[in-house]
């Protein structure tokens, strides 16, 4: 056996193991924890604003607050870091199933993901390690650093069309129910069929306009040399609140991101690893 083929098949084996999928499906509990807590602190930013940050690491640093609180962001870095390594090796040697073009993005897609839930997983073990950190800050501070180089503002404006091309796909790949292939339907009834397909719509949609607003932010920073306004998801919700009938669009997309939430609990069940 080449050296090629050995490395497949251990990875193989490894992506098939049956502790990997017990932490890579805990992890999906904790990421829809996650989703709920900053869908919550949308709302917050809704309706009368909220001490902070809204994105997702603002969501962790309300879950350490609360009691036994550090203790379950330990839990979900773990479940993040399980899925990354399942994504991880769905990318080098997974999706045997398709053929060809198809293949090859779902492996680019699975490499999305894989450096996804590391972010989120580094990131909850910063906030556990340090609570008051913000991200929103860091990532303004860093846009500003990057402006005054050769060269950055390009660098970040290409960042910002990368974060709005990846929304634009979640809201495609939502409407579109290309989630539905990575689930086993068959075990199903029809109304949790039907729950998963509304939840998935409504969450990969809301999720998608965030960052794709967020990305639109940070271009509009690069062009107009202001890092502020390149602060992530926080700075798009914040905007969207300011627009006409914006409290209530962003009111819509904290119900969307709850669907999000409420999706990847069905997807802990149900989702094929």
């Amino acid at each position: 056996m080449s050296l090629t083929h050995s490395a497949e098949a251990t990875a193989s084996r490894t992506a098939n193991s049956k502790w990997l999928e017990t932490l890579a499906r805990v992890g999906f509990i904790g990421y829809g924890i996650v989703h709920l807590l900053f869908a919550w602190l949308a709302l917050q930013i809704a309706f009368g604003g909220s001490g902070q940050d809204g994105d997702q690491s603002g969501a962790m640093r309300t879950l350490a607050d609360q009691p036994m609180g550090k203790f379950a962001l330990v839990a979900i870095a773990i479940g993040l870091l399980a899925m990354a390594i399942w994504q991880g090796l769905e990318a080098a040697v997974g999706h045997r199933a398709e053929r060809g073009k198809e293949r090859v993005m779902e492996r680019v897609a699975s490499a999305g993901r894989t450096v996804v839930y590391l972010y989120f997983a580094w990131t909850a073990w910063k906030v556990f390690s340090d609570a008051n950190s913000n991200s929103a800050d860091k990532q303004e501070a860093l846009t500003g650093e990057l402006m005054t180089s050769s060269g950055g503002r390009w660098l970040v404006g290409l960042a910002g069309l990368g974060l709005a091309a990846i929304g634009i796909g979640l809201v495609v790949y939502g409407l579109i129910k290309r989630f539905e292939k990575h689930l086993k339907t068959g075990e199903m009834n029809p109304k949790t069929r039907k729950l998963a397909r509304r939840l998935g719509i409504a969450g990969y949609v809301a999720k998608g306009a965030a960052y794709a607003i967020a990305g639109l932010l940070i271009i509009i920073a690069a062009i107009n040399y202001d890092p502020e306004k390149a602060r992530g998801l926080d700075a798009a919700l914040r905007t969207l609140r300011e627009q006409p009938y914006g409290q209530f669009l962003l009111a819509l997309m904290a119900l969307g991101i709850a669907a999000f939430g409420a999706y990847c609990f069905l997807q802990s069940r149900y989702r094929k690893v």
